[in-house]
């Protein structure tokens, strides 16, 4: 029986159309099948309206900003309505700033190389290695994994009461206080369970304490409408291959105060508006003061028009529809897996809590590689196995020291041997019903009657064993 049988008659909406969808892929036991692609957490399809725009475009590429010729002048006006498009997404403020970098881990890098000097940054160890390892200048409270979203508040809060003063005196935050300058940075769904994060909560919170507050909405904005304004937080990161577009661009949006007074996070053309020999040697540099200060070098134009498809394509497809939808693929997801006694789903605030389409479990008695190996080479499903990006939230939820030092796959682990490691199924607006039933099919399948062929690990992956018969 289909999963989706209770539901069928008030389905939501249709999945939005996909590259890749009819992609077929080879079994190990023979014959093909049909790509379930449930890896979304970590770079989700492009949409086909954004690989039609894209396509529409590139006969006229060219030169930006700096190019007099008439495809140059259309690739510039391309480039920066892109921007438009992208501040109209997030709701941004009047003053904030569009800035375009490779992806969110550049953005929060970029961010970091602009926090005033004596910055306090607090950070929850829950955090995603992009927001949680790029503060290797500033003054860093890493916070300890809440249990509840009124625990991450209450935390935050008394950490901030609690900052350290500057030791300079003559440091202040621009919202006030004597401790000077701080940051506080935090994700708005987690890569791992998919949980929502108490954003305006905590914003409130780091603005009541002179703080400032930096949205990682790599996970939230590609299931979510994400608006600064109305969330009141000072900067959002986010990463374009999350978001239905194609790999290589990113956005951090937000204040303009502190990129303007940092010195560049690249030095070169486009950053520079008049460059001059000094007399004695060296060179004396006026750096611009807007976005461009932070976007050195031949921008990623095709990158940057794919983000504002995307932002199109969501937004008049409409979040409404797609969250309704979602959260009927999360319910089918969750209520498979509550049949499957082996499996244990991972999460930090409890099965009530809100969340996107990001699942991660275990599985007794299966090393996860193993369980992630078979999902793909017996049933065609990708998913993730490992520790996400995230090693200290990993551990935490497996019972483990959030210390230990861990790595992704199974280097040490044979097939069947337990490791502390989990598998991620992620899903969004391009998921198709057919594939959520396949993945959890699968599971009870893999659970009850064991992998269909043997598997060795190789190079740091559990691999089908090729040069042996079927179990």
């Amino acid at each position: 029986m289909s999963v989706f049988t209770a539901a069928a008659d008030q389905s939501i909406c249709a999945p939005l159309p996909v590259l890749g969808k009819d992609v077929t892929v080879p079994l190990v036991t023979g014959g093909e099948v049909t790509y379930a692609a449930l890896d979304y957490a970590a770079s989700a399809p492009a949409l086909q309206r954004v690989w039609d725009d894209v396509a529409a475009y590139a006969p006229y590429y060219g030169s930006v900003h700096r190019g007099a010729g008439y495809l140059s002048q259309l690739s510039t006006d391309l480039f920066e309505s892109s921007r438009v498009t992208v501040a109209e997404f997030l709701g941004c403020r009047a003053d904030d700033q569009v800035v375009f970098t490779r992806s969110t881990t550049d953005s929060l890098n970029l961010l970091a190389a602009a926090v005033p000097a004596d910055c306090q940054v607090f950070v929850f160890e829950t955090e995603h290695h992009a927001s949680l390892l790029p503060w290797r200048d500033a003054r860093v409270t890493y916070l300890n994994a809440p249990r509840t979203p009124a625990q991450a508040v209450a935390a935050l809060e008394r950490a901030l009461a609690d900052r350290d003063p500057s030791p300079s005196s003559q440091l202040r935050s621009s919202r006030g206080g004597p401790t000077g300058p701080a940051l506080v940075c935090v994700t708005g769904a987690s890569n791992v369970t998919g949980e929502l994060w108490p954003v305006k909560e905590l914003a409130a919170a780091a603005h009541a304490h002179g703080a400032r507050i930096v949205l990682d909405a790599a996970q939230l904005a590609p299931h979510h409408p994400v608006d600064i304004a109305e969330l009141d937080v000072d900067w959002v990161a986010f990463s374009g291959h999350k978001l239905y577009a194609p790999f290589g661009s990113g956005v951090l949006a937000g204040r303009s105060d502190w990129l303007r007074d940092a010195d560049p996070y690249l030095a070169g053309g486009g950053a520079s508006r008049k460059v001059a020999r000094r007399a004695g040697g060296g060179v004396d540099v006026e750096w611009h003061t807007t976005a461009a200060r932070h976007e050195a070098g031949s921008p990623n134009v095709i990158g940057v028009y794919s983000i504002a498809s995307a932002c199109k394509a969501l937004t008049e497809a409409g979040f409404e529809g797609l969250v309704a939808r979602e959260q009927q693929l999360v319910t089918a997801v969750r209520a498979g897996l509550a049949e499957v006694p082996a499996v244990k789903v991972l999460s930090l605030f409890g099965d009530d809590a809100p969340r996107v389409g990001v699942i991660s479990f275990v599985v007794e008695g299966w090393n996860s590689s193993h369980f992630a190996a078979a999902l793909s080479a017996e049933y065609g499903i990708g998913v993730r196995d490992g520790l996400f990006c995230a090693h200290p939230l990993v551990r935490t939820l497996l019972g483990s020291d959030p210390q230990d030092v861990g790595e992704c796959g199974a280097p040490e682990a044979d097939p069947g041997e337990r490791s502390l490691n989990a598998i991620r199924v992620s899903f969004g607006a391009g998921t198709p019903d057919e594939h959520i039933e396949r993945f959890v099919r699968a599971v009870k399948e893999l659970v009850s009657e064991g992998a269909q062929w043997k598997y060795r690990t190789e190079d740091g992956r559990c691999v089908p064993d090729r040069g042996t018969a079927q179990v």
